[in-house]
């Protein structure tokens, strides 16, 4: 979600005003991704890198997110979202940690959109972090022995598809260490769109694009005619 600094400043506004904005353009993006019946959906919203940002930039950040946790999370609830967080949770206030349990167990049983959201979240990290849950759930198994199936059981959202189309926004072309390994096979969609400014249209957009597009997943073209 990419932008929202930028958006401000164009407006001669404070980078936070682009931020709250930002989440006015969450609220679309996953009202819109539950109508059209779409399974899961990951948000990057705070990267391991993020913290090098301005100390009052992160802390305003950190108050955003506790808003949101506070006051978004029963409308999840209404509208069967189930809201999962990925990510190195232990940098967080204890106050934030706990809203994030509570909002977590409250919408577990939802079975419409998983909403996941990546906040002090990095791709590296996920992989690193993987490893080490394999070698302690398999203490008696060397490194040789480690193959993708097996880490994959301990990557965040094992357990859902992986993602099929991966939305920037704010004109970048990178991926920006969000979930590396979970991308290997997804589309790559990216729009000089700012974050605050993406909804509904952007998201039509961006699936006709992906809906235009072969995956051959290794295969030649003929092959997947054939299927």
């Amino acid at each position: 979600m990419d932008g929202n600094g930028r958006w401000a400043k164009k407006r001669l506004l404070p980078r936070f005003v682009g931020h709250q904005k930002g989440l006015n353009a969450v609220k679309r993006v996953v009202s819109h991704c539950s109508e059209l019946g779409i399974e899961a959906l990951t948000l990057f919203a705070f990267s391991t890198e993020n913290w090098k940002r301005p100390k009052d930039e992160v802390n305003k950040l950190m108050g955003l997110f506790l808003k949101a946790l506070q006051k978004e999370v029963q409308k999840l609830s209404e509208n069967n979202v189930q809201l999962r967080i990925i990510g190195d949770r232990s940098a967080f206030s204890d106050q934030i940690q706990q809203h994030i349990i509570v909002a977590e167990e409250s919408t577990k049983n939802n079975t419409g959109l998983v909403l996941t959201i990546a906040a002090n979240y990095g791709g590296r990290a996920d992989i690193v972090d993987a490893v080490q849950k394999w070698q302690l759930a398999n203490p008696e198994k060397t490194v040789s022995e480690l193959t993708e199936d097996s880490i994959s059981e301990f990557i965040a959202l094992s357990d859902i598809s992986e993602p099929d189309l991966l939305i920037r926004t704010g004109g970048e072309q990178r991926i920006s260490n969000f979930l590396i390994w979970q991308m290997a096979y997804a589309e790559l969609y990216f729009t000089d769109s700012l974050w605050p400014d993406f909804g509904e249209k952007e998201i039509d957009a961006a699936i006709l694009s992906f809906s235009k597009r072969e995956r051959r997943f290794g295969k030649t073209s003929e092959q997947v005619a054939e299927c």
